[in-house]
Order: structure tokens, then sequence, then C-alpha cells
């Protein structure tokens, strides 16, 4: 699977969020990239370039190619109910994403990398596709392997301080963990306008 291997503070200047975890530099150089710094002027964007520029933020967030974040979209769609609160459930639920939330990766690239060398298992069984979609009570656990298990300690230690998210249970002795429940629109508080994703891929 292809994934993006570019310079990521670059991007998250770019947008003005840190989009792969917390950035001492982005923090030193609130501004977009350049040469011109803070006070390179850009001209104002289009209602089409602010749309895109969303869909950007939160298909990077999640660390997905254009391919895999429009049929999450599509996926979305074909569903009763609220568009952007189901496409962003579907997000969450992938197996990269719930690695991540439950502290097992400090990041959602480790998370992905975690899931691709079979570090991972779902209700007893090896997943090495970090796409996978967990279901509600299902047993996300770590491989029974001193490797797997000492990666797990050390990413668990260093994201201590990351809180655990409500829909998510963590059994931190066993190295389980599982999905309580889909979360609502207003605890994931995306780095994007959902919206007008939403509408950018309606049109």
């Amino acid at each position: 699977m292809s994934r993006y291997t570019g310079p990521r503070t670059r991007l998250s200047r770019r947008f003005g969020t840190p989009l792969f975890g917390p950035s001492k530099y982005l923090e030193r150089r609130g501004y977009g990239p350049g040469q011109h710094g803070p006070k390179g002027g850009r001209r104002k964007a289009t209602d089409y370039a602010m749309a895109l520029a969303e869909k950007q933020k939160v298909r990077f967030f999640y660390g997905l190619q254009e391919k895999q974040f429009r049929r999450a979209y599509a996926e979305a769609a074909s569903k009763r109910g609220v568009t952007g609160e189901i496409m962003l459930q579907i997000l969450e639920s992938r197996l990269d994403s719930v690695v991540f939330g439950l502290g097992l990766a400090t990041t959602r690239a480790a998370a992905r990398q975690m899931v691709s060398h079979g570090h991972i298992l779902v209700n007893g069984t090896k997943v090495s596709a970090s796409s996978f979609h967990v279901k509600v009570n299902d047993v996300v656990e770590v491989k029974d392997k001193s490797g797997s298990r000492q990666l797990a300690t050390r990413n668990m230690e260093l994201s201590a301080s990351r809180p655990i998210p409500d829909w998510l249970q963590l059994q931190k002795d066993s190295f389980k963990g599982s999905l309580l429940r889909l979360p609502t629109l207003d605890e994931l508080q995306p780095v994007g306008n959902i919206q007008t994703i939403v509408e950018f891929y309606s049109r």
C-alpha cells in the first residue's frame, strides 16, 4: 500500500495544524512554509481551494491516499444518517486508528507499521491490513511475543499523557483493548470541516 513519505512539518505548516502529531518546529514557526516567512502574502483562496484544503487536512491526518479517503466517503454516503459523522466513524474504526487511540502506538503511522508487521491480533487472529474495520466489542490485542510486547510497552509509556477516548477501552496489563461504541461527531473534533468535505465530494 502506498503512503505519504514527503516532508511532514512542511505540510503541517502549510495547513496550520499538526497533522502528524505534536511538532516543536511547528510551534516555533506557526506560519506557512516558503522563503518569504510570516510576511509572505497569498492571494485569497477560492471556495474550491478552501474545500480542497479541508479535505486534504483530514486525509493526511488519517494517513490515507485519495482513493482510500474517497472510498470512506462513498461508504458513508450509502448509509442512512449524517454522512460526515458516519465517515469519521469509519475512519476512527479502522484498525490503525484503534491501535493509535488505545495508546499502543505513538502515531498513526507507527500504528500502521505495527499492524503491517503482524504485531496486532483482532479476536485472536493476526490482521496485517491497517484498513481493517473494527466492529463494536471486537478485541484488539498485541501478539504474545516478546518483541511485540516490548514495542507496545514502550509505546504505551510514551503515550501515557494522551488520554484514551471514551469509546475505547484498554486493558493495559493484558495488552488488550476494544471498541466499546462508535464515537459521536462532537467527540471527534476533526482537524478539518467535515461538512465541507462532504459537499466537496457530493458535487
